[in-house]
């Protein structure tokens, strides 16, 4: 049975082994995907295919990803873009987010952190375009123009950080995330530490957020229902519970 396309991608980088490679992964999950080699050629394909989203490499033969964006929402094209770079660089990540990027990644990458990306991407593109600040997994709400958090209806006190741990693990629901991608998103480039860390907030989260209790049918006060998970040697993850 084929698999319904989620979204269509414009892939543009000017090494063909990673074209094919992003391509094929891709494809697997689900995407129509357009490619292109040069930023000239990039232009070209964008405004014939009006993707859903982007993914172009920062380093072109002919004119650098930043300039073929700027092109492109000088264009009225809105798509949004998941840039690839060589260099970590954060002037390089900086100037990409102020020509009109929406996330990078730097290479070499794992080909399940760039399918991760994307969804994530366009799950806020689709959140924006339908108005809604509210998003939910199960009976946990988080509303991003007010940052409040709900469990059950009831009021969730979280720091900074573990709001937006918690707002990266709900734009990913249902995927796991490793402890390295976690670091990468939530700490970003700055942090020098260790993935000890991921494991702390986890666990503060998990005491605020499935630490909720609430009335049942009987009258007593139980747990809610957990909504993160730990995928042992893999990473973590939250998604709705499966009905009994």
């Amino acid at each position: 049975m084929t698999k319904p396309i989620e979204a269509s991608i414009v892939v543009v980088d000017d090494e063909p082994s990673i074209r094919d490679l992003l391509v094929a992964s891709l494809h697997f999950s689900g995407f129509e995907v357009a490619t292109a080699a040069s930023g000239s050629e990039a232009i070209e394909v964008i405004e014939k295919v009006q993707p859903d989203l982007i993914i172009l490499d920062v380093m072109l033969p002919d004119i650098d990803g930043f300039t073929v964006t700027r092109r492109i929402r000088q264009e009225g094209i809105e798509a949004p873009v998941l840039f690839l770079t060589a260099r970590d660089d954060t002037q390089d990540k900086v100037m990409g987010l102020t020509v009109g990027g929406d996330d990078y990644v730097t290479k070499p990458f794992s080909l399940e952190e760039v399918v991760a990306r994307i969804r994530a991407i366009l799950r806020r593109t689709h959140e924006q375009e339908d108005n809604n600040p509210v998003i939910s997994v199960g009976d946990l709400e988080i509303n991003e123009d007010s940052h409040d958090v709900t469990r059950a209806g009831q009021p969730v006190d979280l720091s900074p950080t573990e709001y937006k741990l918690l707002r990266y693990l709900m734009d990913n629901e249902g995927r796991v995330l490793s402890k390295a991608q976690i670091l990468d998103h939530v700490w970003q480039y700055d942090w020098g530490g260790d993935a000890a860390i991921v494991e702390s907030y986890i666990s503060y989260l998990r005491k605020k957020v499935d630490g909720v209790t609430v009335r049942g049918a009987d009258g007593n006060m139980h747990k809610v229902a957990p909504l993160i998970e730990t995928k042992r040697g893999i990473g973590y993850m939250i998604r709705e519970p499966k009905k009994a």
